[in-house]
């Protein structure tokens, strides 16, 4: 009979779940492996295990279902106090036809005022994405993100050409934080070509900054076309 005992703490379980949840190596959907195998990789009781994987269903992260196991959540804010919108279902919802473009797509170090506004290192890697969403080919939104590649690993693999980031990264990984900043900008020449605004013109911003377990994941921009109107209920 073979005997385990509890060297690993359930934080150190919930940790290292999340850490193979963040690089990818367990994709949303996949199934971990059943608690046995765990508690001998973590030389652990099943007990230790289940309380780790139980608290990340919890808190959002994972499902379980008996019989059928545990598996990464493919978008898992079930148990976040707030929902990230995606700007396609605000545009079907409202009768428009949904169209995506890409604009730019590049890795660069952190600019100064990103390392700074994030508490990132000097030397961080950072995917900038810079795309327009239509509405019945109507300027709707012009969205500006920064994801932070340390927190996101698999960034670097992803083709934006055909899928917004803000949906990607709903799918891809989950959040624990969110801070929500709403302002007026004045469109800069590049912004009102995109937006169909005169330069200068106050815009409807958006701004957008999330966590996972303390870590910044992306701060986003999104400066919205004249007529837009937002509300919400609680």
């Amino acid at each position: 009979m073979t005997q385990t005992s509890d060297t690993t703490s359930y934080k150190d379980i919930k940790q290292t779940v999340l850490q193979r949840i963040r690089s990818g190596e367990w994709q949303p959907d996949a199934l971990l492996p059943n608690e046995q195998e765990l508690a001998v990789e973590f030389s652990c009781t099943r007990t230790t295990v289940n309380r780790a994987l139980r608290e990340l269903a919890d808190e959002g992260f994972l499902e379980r279902r008996r019989k059928a196991g545990t598996r990464v959540l493919s978008a898992p804010q079930r148990q976040a106090r707030f929902t990230i919108p995606l700007v396609r279902d605000e545009i079907e919802a409202a009768g428009g036809t949904y169209r995506y473009a890409l604009v730019s797509q590049e890795t660069q170090t952190a600019p100064d005022w990103l390392t700074a506004r994030l508490a990132l290192r000097v030397d961080q890697r950072v995917m900038h994405v810079r795309c327009m969403h239509f509405s019945t080919n109507t300027p709707f939104q012009f969205e500006d993100r920064w994801i932070v590649i340390d927190s996101v690993p698999q960034v670097e693999q992803a083709d934006f050409s055909s899928i917004g980031p803000n949906d990607w990264l709903v799918q891809t990984v989950p959040f624990t934080n969110v801070e929500l900043t709403f302002l007026a900008s004045r469109a800069d020449a590049t912004l009102a070509g995109f937006l169909d605004v005169s330069e200068g013109e106050p815009v409807f911003t958006a701004e957008r900054i999330t966590w996972l377990q303390g870590q910044p994941v992306t701060f986003a921009k999104m400066y919205f076309a004249a007529g837009y109107r937002m509300s919400t209920e609680f």
